[in-house]
């Protein structure tokens, strides 16, 4: 009987390719598992990431930019209707499940086109939700933000020694929005299309 041997070559190719498709493979469960760590963070005695989970595919309401920091503000389908339908500039209210989120960016010039400015790293993720019931005493609204740490990217609460400062609860918000309290504490207007 004739012994057939493999060529060093080929078990070379075959366990470096085993060992490529090893690496990558891990690197996606890690990708996977970084991006549902954030749905484990909650603000003490307050908001959960996990409410909003899906929030990256609601819709554009409109963009702002500060000093510092470029921005989107997304609303889910419930949002968006009320929205459509003239709120809150026909003095009605959000109905309860309206919900928003503000990602906020810093902002770098495009590099291809110098006088864009686009944005550059993740700083933090804004939330609000809407339920008059269990947020009676905030004018109805819950509020949550979370910074974007880069190193571990991971999300953490802010707290009061963030810039805004940031309650440990979902009434975090309040003091700022209590200036649009006519609008039912929302600052941003829907983007005409």
């Amino acid at each position: 009987m004739k012994s057939k041997r493999i060529p060093a070559v080929v078990i070379v190719v075959v366990s470096l390719a085993v060992s490529v498709l090893a690496v990558l493979g891990s690197r996606v469960t890690s990708a996977q598992d970084t991006g549902q760590a954030k749905y484990t963070v909650r603000v003490p005695n307050g908001l959960a990431f996990s409410e909003f989970r899906g929030y990256e595919s609601w819709q554009t309401v409109s963009i702002s930019q500060s000093e510092k920091l470029m921005a989107v503000i997304l609303a889910d389908p419930v949002m968006i209707k009320a929205y459509q339908s003239g709120i809150p500039g026909n003095g009605k209210p959000f109905p309860d499940g309206s919900k928003m989120a503000k990602i906020h960016w810093n902002p770098k010039k495009m590099e291809a086109f110098p006088t864009a400015t686009v944005p550059a790293s993740l700083h933090d993720v804004d939330f609000m939700v809407k339920d008059s019931k269990r947020f009676a005493d905030s004018g109805g609204w819950g509020w949550a933000a979370f910074k974007y740490v880069a190193a571990s990217d991971t999300f953490t609460p802010f707290t009061l020694a963030d810039q805004p400062p940031q309650g440990n609860d979902a009434k975090c918000g309040l003091a700022c929005h209590t200036i649009v309290k006519t609008r039912d504490y929302v600052f941003t207007d829907y983007g005409k299309r």
